[in-house]
């Protein structure tokens, strides 16, 4: 009687759980606990999938390994180094520890000076246009993410890395909350993961843009796109058509700028496509 090859079977039966590759591997992938970064923190193996905070937000919950729950936390850029904690619904609190992490400078010109200094009518516009985009990145639905491995939205090289500290025309400005791919305009963008798109606007600054809830208060945000072909509602597989790179907003060329958000707190992107570099 032939023995089944037992390496490539236990690879094949790993593969199969959607959220649980190996043992350990979204630690692995995910856990880089640095301001912008994402910290994974180990809930124990109750019964029933725990509740968690941090900063007074719900945070992302999943079950790993088939036991063993994990807080997947976005630790915002303004987070200083040292201990922080989440609260369960139980009256636990679990700590863990950020490091430090140095972004570098950019320095952009722009011709548009609205775009830097924008008159009284255009900030009414963008307090406007920032407290819409707020709403979205502080959804919190039930679903589960299909997924925490994501694609890339478009196939090309990063222009600009996550956390850049910016100044535009020589004045400091927020910094790069996102990736940037230098990709050709009329590149199709796709989603990601799976997800449902929440919001899909044309801003002062972002241009035409679409919000993607992956589930748990994970978020995609996809800017500067030409053309937008979804709408508030559409439900999205991994790797359908959302929209088309473009130039628009504040751009100084084609490109697709991509956020993600976790607990409203915007993270690096690169970590969820496997290319963190610390």
């Amino acid at each position: 009687m032939l023995r089944p090859f037992r390496p490539l079977f236990a690879l094949l039966l790993a593969l199969s759980a959607p959220l649980a590759l190996a043992e350990g591997f979204l630690s692995r992938l995910l856990d880089k606990p640095v301001p912008g970064g994402v910290a994974v923190v180990d809930l124990g193996d109750a019964a029933s999938r725990p509740a968690a905070r941090f900063q007074d937000k719900p945070v992302l919950v999943v079950r790993e390994d088939g036991q063993r729950w994990l807080a997947v936390v976005g630790v915002p850029l303004t987070v200083e180094p040292g201990e922080q904690r989440i609260e369960l619904d139980d009256g636990r609190r679990l700590s863990f520890t950020v490091g430090d992490r140095d972004y570098q400078q950019q320095y952009i010109t722009l011709k548009n000076k609205e775009q830097v200094n924008p008159s009284p009518a255009n900030l009414k516009r963008i307090d406007r246009e920032l407290a819409e985009q707020t709403a979205a990145y502080r959804q919190f639905s039930a679903r589960q993410p299909s997924n925490l491995l994501f694609d890339k939205p478009v196939a090309g090289p990063l222009s600009s890395p996550f956390g850049l500290r910016r100044f535009f025309n020589g004045e400091e400005r927020n910094p790069h909350s996102g990736l940037d791919f230098a990709v050709p305009a009329g590149t199709p963008v796709k989603a990601p993961a799976a997800g449902r798109v929440i919001l899909v606007g044309d801003y002062f600054f972002n241009g035409r843009t679409v919000f993607v809830d992956h589930g748990q208060g994970l978020i995609s945000m996809f800017c500067h796109l030409s053309q937008i072909g979804v709408k508030v509602g559409d439900e999205l597989a991994r790797g359908a058509v959302l929209g088309k790179v473009g130039a628009t907003g504040r751009a100084t060329g084609p490109h697709l700028h991509w956020n993600v958000s976790l607990n409203d707190a915007r993270v690096d992107p690169s970590i969820f496509i496997g290319a963190f570099r610390p």
